[in-house]
């Protein structure tokens, strides 16, 4: 597999000084963006797929072991807090549970039956879409989760970072940015992760501004839980209708933080 050979730019860096050690980092994460951008038909699809479902009341459901799953997590987590949308709308799943995503669990990427298991316990259905996240795109676990969202008619995306893969042949819209050798042979946390966390960014992004998630750029359903994102709101609220910061948190006040509705009240006074 691509990621797994050995990348002859970085053979000797363990011999190099420190800057240009990070220097040849960099000039590999360089090479990511122009994987993804071969990509970028099947995200928008993905995409498209993703907000169909949302919009329909179902869930998108990420699926991975090790850094896939933990970046899974990651991206679910910060969708409630970014669009103020139910936690239940984007979920991500970790083979080997919860304790995984801070330390690694001993075969769990290859226990396939508890992928099965993790899904019912969500309640998985045809009216859900599940993304299986695998940079080798042969991880068991994830195989056994993607063909149980098959069998029960859900839909399906797969991202992985190696050419024919197992699970680009399975799903129905496959994400096979080719990052090529890692810069530590076999570190797929680096250049295929990194890879990972862009696709999985445009994937809620997009669908959450086709959603109506977002006003212009601006991300106007932010759920303010703290000063910064009072703060935070109240710009929003100014950008979008040009009122008076005093404007702003007058009408966020009314509108109990909310940033979409206090714009909208703001405009409605024309």
């Amino acid at each position: 597999m691509t990621t797994e050979q050995r990348n002859s730019a970085t053979a000797n860096i363990d011999k190099c000084s420190t800057l240009e050690m990070v220097r040849l980092i960099n000039d590999e994460d360089k090479k990511i963006a122009a994987a993804v951008e071969k990509v970028l038909p099947q995200i928008a699809k993905a995409v498209d797929l993703i907000a169909n479902k949302l919009e329909s009341g179902g869930r998108l459901i990420y699926i991975g072991a090790g850094t896939s799953g933990r970046l899974g997590v990651l991206d679910a987590s910060e969708c409630p807090p970014t669009f103020g949308v139910n936690p239940e709308m984007v979920q991500g799943i970790i083979a080997g549970g919860n304790i995984a995503l801070t330390c690694a669990v001993e075969g769990a990427e290859d226990d396939t039956a508890a992928a099965i298991t993790d899904l019912e316990s969500k309640n998985f259905s045809a009216a859900d879409i599940l993304v299986g996240i695998a940079t080798s795109g042969r991880t068991p676990y994830v195989l056994s989760g993607i063909d149980y969202a098959k069998k029960i008619s859900a839909s399906t995306v797969g991202i992985s970072c190696v050419e024919n893969s197992a699970l680009a042949k399975i799903v129905d819209i496959d994400i096979t940015p080719i990052t090529g050798a890692e810069v530590i042979t076999g570190s797929t946390r680096m250049k295929a992760g990194t890879a990972t966390k862009m696709i999985l960014n445009m994937l809620t992004t997009g669908a959450m501004i086709r959603l109506g998630k977002v006003y212009g750029n601006l991300m106007v359903d932010v759920h303010a839980t703290n000063d910064k994102l009072r703060d935070r709101a109240k710009r929003i609220v100014i950008a979008a209708t040009n009122c008076t910061e005093q404007q702003a948190i007058d009408a966020l006040k009314k509108f109990n933080g909310h940033a979409k509705s206090a714009i909208l009240g703001i405009m409605a006074k024309g």
